[in-house]
């Protein structure tokens, strides 16, 4: 809203105004604006909630192993980073930009779907809150949303690279026409665009069309998988919040350059014209997050909930589809992908011991945070555990720290796969 005044003043040569056309200037007024917006509300509203006693039934019983009693912290604090998120960027952000929308569209379904979960958990007192059907449902229909309006809305576009050859040195261009395209960023590979088109060649004359059904299938897919896997990884104080901004952090870095002409060129990437306005959005999200992590790191004041992870899964599975690079989510993603993972390993090696009367695990628990967290004496007698080390648990301020190294590490990795074929 904002933005638009200062656009208007620009016009009649206001000192000032026009500064608020740049969107590197937009983007820290943006971070700092949700950091304060998530540090200032974030104290207000842990007080109300602590006065509604609001917190989740699961961690009720829950008494950290190293002596810290985490009784009654409040959780629905996802709330928090949600209107961190919003409030900045319906300020400085252009609301006319279909990226802009579908970023905001994905912040408020999956808030909403969190939101349903965390009241079913802590005002009905199920513990199974939503039913996980639901949630895929949910999911699901944000996708569909998703993938239907990049294929049929005319702002979504792309301007290919090309590479040429001018004597010994290559030049990479992008060619002039803006095209709709199916076309995503492969890690490691020279030429590295795929295009969903080609996969699907096998269908002739059709081919087109079946490369956007695979493209919305891939949308939905990934915002499944990248939103539970954010929810798996909400175990431990400031895990989920800290991962989060790292591949926050490096989104932002993907989106600018891919919005930039002259660095979309230099790194022989597909340049899309409008996604600087996810440069916007991604600060408002680091920022909101930092925020967050004043009271959500260890010993954690409030817990986000299902509000705040299933959002802040969705809004990287929803960007990276947008900015073509999802195949960098498994990088990136690393440690979302190895918490479900794990997950999934557990409870199919659970199911093998199961048939043959054996008690038995795979990691001490599941999801792989818990791992560490679990001592060999708080296994169940007679259950066999396949990885054990290591035998004594780990303090969880350690574990969540030594997570957001690897992530880190996973982030400059997604980065630098740009240059590195």
């Amino acid at each position: 809203m904002l933005y638009y005044l200062f656009q208007w003043l620009a016009e009649y040569h206001i000192p000032g105004a026009r500064v608020f056309g740049y969107i590197s200037f937009r983007a820290i007024l943006v971070a700092v604006l949700a950091l304060l917006i998530s540090a200032i509300f974030g104290e207000c509203f842990i007080k109300k909630l602590k006065q509604r006693q609001i917190s989740e039934t699961q961690r009720d019983a829950k008494i950290d192993p190293f002596g810290v009693n985490k009784i009654g912290v409040p959780s629905m604090g996802g709330i928090i980073i949600i209107a961190a998120i919003l409030v900045p960027c319906l300020l400085f952000g252009r609301l006319g930009n279909i990226y802009m929308i579908l970023m905001l569209v994905t912040t408020v379904w999956l808030g909403i779907l969190g939101f349903a979960d965390d009241y079913i958990k802590i005002f009905k007192k199920n513990k199974e809150g939503l039913p996980g059907r639901v949630k895929i449902v949910g999911q699901v229909a944000l996708g569909l949303l998703i993938g239907l309006t990049l294929y049929l809305s005319p702002q979504v576009v792309i301007r290919e690279n090309i590479e040429n050859q001018r004597g010994e040195e290559r030049v990479v261009i992008h060619a002039a026409k803006q095209i709709k395209a199916t076309q995503t960023t492969i890690p490691f590979v020279k030429r590295n665009n795929l295009d969903y088109a080609k996969v699907m060649q096998f269908c002739g004359k059709y081919a087109q069309p079946a490369g956007w059904f695979l493209f919305v299938i891939v949308t939905v897919l990934v915002v499944a998988a990248v939103s539970n896997g954010a929810n798996m990884n909400d175990g431990m104080d400031g895990m989920a919040a800290g991962n989060s901004a790292i591949i926050g952090v490096a989104l932002l870095v993907l989106a600018y350059v891919s919005s930039h002409i002259r660095f979309a060129s230099y790194l022989n990437i597909m340049y899309i014209p409008g996604a600087e306005e996810l440069v916007i959005f991604m600060a408002a999200f680091v920022g909101a997050l930092v925020g967050f992590l004043w009271y959500n790191s260890y010993p954690a004041q409030v817990f986000m909930g299902d509000t705040g992870s299933l959002t802040i899964g969705g809004i990287i599975g929803v960007l990276a589809i947008i900015i073509h690079k999802e195949l960098l989510l498994p990088i990136l993603c690393g440690v979302f992908f190895f918490e479900d993972l794990s997950v999934i390993l557990q409870r199919f090696y659970y199911k093998m011991g199961k048939k043959r009367g054996v008690k038995q695990r795979l990691i001490k628990r599941a999801p792989l945070h818990d791992h560490f967290r679990t001592g060999m004496d708080m296994i169940e007698p007679g259950c066999t555990v396949k990885f054990q080390k290591p035998h004594q648990l780990q303090h969880e301020a350690k574990i969540t720290v030594r997570f957001w190294i690897v992530t880190i590490v996973l982030a400059i990795l997604a980065i630098v796969t740009l240059k590195i074929r």
